[in-house]
C-alpha cells in the first residue's frame, strides 16, 4: 500500500465522497416525498401569512359566522358572533377575480345595517367568478372562497 506524503489529501477524498453521498441522498429525499408545503395558499400570502393565520384563529375562537346572498347585483354578507349578535364597524374587501379581462377588481362593503355588508357589482361584470371576500375587526379576520354566478 503507497503512503501519501500529505494526509491531506485524504480528507479531501472523504470529504468529496461525503458530499456527494450527501447529495445523493438529498435528491433522492426530494424526488421521492415531494414538497411538504400542508397549505397549497402559503406562497400566495406572501410575508402577512403568519399574519393572516392568526387573525383566522381569532376570528375562529370568537364564533364568527359569515353568511352570504346576492340580490339584484348585489351582494349582501351577514356578519355575527357565536351568539347571533351583528359585528359592526368590520372593515372588509371583495376580491372578485375577473377571468376573461385577466384582471382583479377589488371592492369594499358598506355596512346597511348592524352586522349586514353590501356591496354593489357593476353591470359590466356576468358569468361564473371566482371571489374572495374578508373582513377583520380588532385583529380577527374571517375570509371565504366564493363562486358568484351573475
Amino acid at each position: 500500500m503507497a503512503k501519501f506524503k500529505n494526509p491531506y489529501i485524504l480528507l479531501i477524498i472523504l470529504l468529496l465522497g461525503a458530499f456527494l453521498l450527501f447529495s445523493i441522498w438529498s435528491a433522492r429525499q426530494a424526488a421521492t416525498y415531494g414538497s411538504r408545503v400542508s397549505d397549497p395558499d402559503y406562497y400566495s400570502k406572501g410575508l402577512k401569512y403568519n399574519n393572516t393565520r392568526v387573525e383566522e384563529r381569532a376570528a375562529a375562537s370568537r364564533g364568527w359566522h359569515l353568511e352570504t346572498e346576492i340580490k339584484d347585483k348585489s351582494l349582501y354578507f351577514n356578519l355575527s358572533d357565536a351568539e347571533g349578535q351583528p359585528i359592526h364597524r368590520a372593515t372588509g374587501e371583495l376580491t372578485l377575480f375577473l377571468s376573461e379581462k385577466n384582471r382583479v377588481m377589488r371592492l369594499q362593503p358598506t355596512e346597511v345595517e348592524p352586522g349586514r355588508y353590501q356591496i354593489k357589482l357593476p353591470d359590466d361584470i356576468r358569468g361564473s367568478l371566482q371571489a374572495r371576500i374578508e373582513f377583520e375587526q380588532q385583529g380577527a379576520r374571517i375570509s371565504r372562497q366564493l363562486l358568484v354566478n351573475l
